[in-house]
């Protein structure tokens, strides 16, 4: 049995495309997986090495090699046909794309438009809500499978990993993101709130959760060149000792550590500071009381979905206009975090436009502090995912039918 995979950044291919896989194979370790990684903007790179580590028998093909196939190039192996092309990410073209090339059925997660209402013999949803949005693209409706969030079945297995010896107990843990923006920006600035929040309570557990596949180097630079101006971020190093990592002042008179495995890390916490993104939905199931910050202070160099992006490459105009647009759609939308959108009600605190060190610190520090909302927030996150638990059986039992 074949199925390809169309995939994107690492919020995908760890929270969706992990769990799925997993699942897979537990019923037929024998399927043959073919895991392209299609150009994104969102994307750090490192998401081939993700799928290679997670699943050594997984044929997984970079963007580049994606796009010569897509133009009509050869796979090893001479592979002409598969049985079923899996939307699990990127734009919806490539999954139309590889059917195109690779026959078989197709299927989608998620997202649909128009143009695909023939293309998909199989809609997987989300939520009620969802299949109402498939429906609404023209799926047919007995097309459509609710199924739920692969994303929780994806947090869970994560968060049973170990922790690591420095995971601070009852800490704070700081999940500043992937992206290379965001490495660049929010490590130099959550350090300075880390460091804020530490000159008061010298004593409190506070700790960085960062992928293990964003480069060393690269947060070298970052905590080296303390980000933008206007993040008001702060310098420092990255240094290693005894095969740990610790962000550490210039005088290294402060040590935070560095952790790779961010959802165990959580677990065991009091309290996460983040941004939004799928890391929201992970730590919702947890029960995890979350601080998610949207800065506005430089948002010419956040990325936007689709070719606004790209507006601050326009001589003269191009970063005034982008950041109208950023500003725009921050102001657009009165929750920024899935969880909040879900539960029409703001269980993960939010907050947006132009962010300083102390702002954050300070709203930390007193939701630290409010065993009250701990409890309200961390109920609340915890009773929102919960039918969502066993998607990727789910939705694996429906897809290898779909192949057979």
């Amino acid at each position: 049995m074949r199925i390809a995979f169309t995939a994107n950044g690492p919020g995908e291919v760890a929270g969706w495309l992990r769990p799925l896989l997993r699942a897979l194979y537990q019923r037929r370790p024998d399927l043959r997986a073919l895991v392209f990684l299609v150009p994104d903007d969102y994307a750090t790179g490192f998401e081939s090495q993700m799928v290679r580590d997670a699943f050594p028998q997984a044929e997984v093909f970079e963007p580049k090699r994606y796009v010569q196939f897509a133009l009509g190039g050869r796979l090893d192996g001479n592979l002409a046909e598969v049985d079923v092309v899996q939307y699990i990410g990127g734009d919806l073209l490539h999954a139309a794309r590889l059917h195109a090339r690779l026959k078989g059925r197709a299927a989608t997660y998620k997202f649909s438009r128009r143009r695909y209402r023939e293309l998909f013999d199989r809609a997987f949803a989300v939520d009620r809500r969802n299949a109402d949005e498939l429906a609404g693209w023209g799926t047919p409706p007995r097309r459509i499978e609710q199924v739920g969030n692969l994303a929780i079945d994806g947090a869970l297995f994560e968060a049973s990993l170990p922790a690591g010896p420095e995971c601070p107990a009852d800490g704070i843990v700081v999940m500043p993101g992937s992206r290379s923006y965001e490495i660049e920006n929010l490590i130099p600035f959550y350090f300075a709130v880390a460091l804020r929040m530490l000159r008061e309570r010298p004593d409190l557990p506070v700790a960085f959760a960062l992928s293990p596949f964003t480069p060393r180097d690269q947060v070298r630079r970052a905590i080296e060149g303390g980000g933008h101006p206007r993040m008001f971020g702060r310098t420092g190093r990255l240094v290693g000792e005894n095969g740990r990592d610790y962000l550490t002042t210039p005088a290294d008179d402060v040590r935070i550590p560095v952790l790779t495995n961010g959802l165990a890390a959580a677990r065991r916490a009091r309290l996460v500071l983040t941004i939004p993104g799928t890391k929201t939905i992970e730590l919702a199931v947890l029960g995890k009381p979350t601080i998610a910050m949207t800065p506005l202070n430089a948002p010419e160099v956040v990325t936007i979905n689709g070719p606004l992006t790209y507006l601050n490459r326009i001589p003269f105009v191009g970063i005034p206009l982008k950041r109208a647009v950023a500003v725009g759609v921050s102001r657009r939308f009165p929750h920024h975090t899935q969880p909040n959108m879900d539960a029409g009600a703001p269980l993960i605190t939010e907050v947006h436009g132009t962010v300083t060190p102390g702002r954050i610190a300070r709203v930390a520090l007193d939701a630290y502090d409010n065993a009250e909302w701990l409890r309200w927030a961390g109920e609340g996150l915890a009773r929102l995912y919960r039918d969502h638990v066993g998607a990727s059986d789910r939705m694996a039992s429906s897809l290898l039918e779909l192949a057979a």
